[in-house]
C-alpha cells in the first residue's frame, strides 16, 4: 500500500511542478504586457500625476510633489522652440495675475544646453516662475510629450485636469477661467475632467 502511495506522489509531483511553471510564465507575461501598455500610454486628463526631480538654474533639486496642493502649471518647453517663445510672456502674465493664489509653474526646459544658456532666456523675457532643467530628457519621455511647448494643468489632488498641446495665450479668458475654476472650486474627482483640449 505504501508503495503505491509513493509513486502517486512520484507521478504528483511533477504535475505539480509543470503547473506551478506554468501559472509563473502567465504571471509574468500578464506583468509584462501590462507594463509595455503603462510605458506607451499618454498622460491625459484624469491621469495621476508622475513625480519627479530635476534640478533648477541654480542646481538645487526640485520635486513636482513639493507643490502638491496647489493648481499646477507644468510645462515642457526650449530656448531654440519659437512657439515656445511665444507663449512664455502670457505665462509671466499669468503667473503675476495669480500670484496670490495656491498655483505654481513649473516650467522644465528640454535643452540640451547648460543652466546657463536657459538662465539667460529667461533673464531676456523677466520670467520669475520656477524653471527645472530636463537636459537628458527622461522628464520628457515620462510624460509622454509629443513635442513642446506641451502643457499640463495638474489639480491640487496630483491629477492631471487638462492637457494642451502647442502654445496658447494664457491671459485669455477661457484659459484663466479653467485655472481660476481649479483654484475656486477645487479638484474633481477623478475621472471627471473633460478630454485633453489642443
Amino acid at each position: 500500500m505504501s508503495k503505491m502511495v509513493n509513486e502517486d506522489n512520484e507521478k504528483g509531483l511533477p504535475r505539480i511542478a509543470i503547473a506551478g511553471i506554468i501559472v509563473a510564465i502567465v504571471a509574468a507575461v500578464v506583468f509584462i504586457v501590462f507594463g509595455q501598455r503603462q510605458k506607451f500610454e499618454p498622460v491625459t486628463a484624469n491621469s495621476e500625476m508622475i513625480d519627479f526631480e530635476l534640478p533648477d538654474l541654480q542646481g538645487n533639486m526640485r520635486k513636482l510633489s513639493d507643490f502638491k496642493g496647489k493648481v499646477i502649471f507644468l510645462n515642457f518647453w526650449a530656448t531654440w522652440c519659437k512657439p515656445c517663445e511665444e507663449e512664455m510672456p502670457s505665462m509671466q502674465a499669468l503667473y503675476e495675475n495669480l500670484h496670490d493664489f495656491p498655483f505654481e509653474i513649473v516650467a522644465v526646459s528640454v535643452d540640451k544646453d547648460a543652466p546657463e544658456k536657459i538662465a539667460e532666456f529667461a533673464k531676456q523675457y523677466g520670467i520669475t516662475f520656477t524653471i527645472l532643467h530636463d537636459k537628458k530628457g527622461a522628464i520628457k519621455e515620462t510624460y509622454k510629450t509629443t513635442g513642446v511647448p506641451e502643457t499640463f494643468i495638474i489639480d491640487q489632488n496630483g491629477v492631471v485636469a487638462l492637457k494642451v498641446w502647442g502654445p496658447r495665450d494664457w491671459t485669455g479668458p477661457s484659459s484663466i477661467k479653467e485655472i481660476m475654476d481649479l483654484i475656486q472650486y477645487g479638484p474633481k474627482k477623478k475621472g471627471e475632467y473633460a478630454n485633453a483640449a489642443k
